[in-house]
């Protein structure tokens, strides 16, 4: 059971974010939702979450753009983010690697499997 870790779930889709919510609350996480790549940069400074959980395919910014922004910011750079997107392909998931994702999930995530990858990043 996880020890009152936060994830931030960055998603525009709130169907996305609530199928994800239902997983995450299952596993005993505390749960903050941004609901764009600017709005999820703003969050993480302010709140440090223990992992984000980051769509690709988003409005204005990116899931890629507001990874490396992320990974590039001295106050969020050791936050691990998960990129979790419909895009599959082993190109995304590279690019994905290279902006500071830790791991990469496809939607819709596989609630044993994205639970045991938190449970792997955040070492419980």
């Amino acid at each position: 059971m996880a020890s009152e870790k936060t994830v931030l779930v960055v998603d525009d889709s709130m169907t996305d974010f609530v199928y994800v919510k239902k997983i995450l609350k299952r596993g005993g996480y505390n749960i903050v939702h941004a609901q764009s790549g600017k709005d999820g940069i703003e969050k993480a400074r302010q709140l440090k979450p223990d992992c984000i959980l980051m769509d690709v395919v988003m409005p204005e910014m990116n899931g890629f753009q507001a990874t490396r922004a992320l990974s590039r910011d001295f106050s969020t750079a050791n936050i691990p983010v998960i990129m979790l997107s419909s895009k599959s392909q082993q190109t995304d998931k590279v690019w994905a690697t290279r902006q500071g994702a830790s791991d990469y999930v496809i939607k819709p995530a596989d609630p044993k499997s994205l639970l045991s990858k938190l449970h792997g990043i955040l070492k419980e």
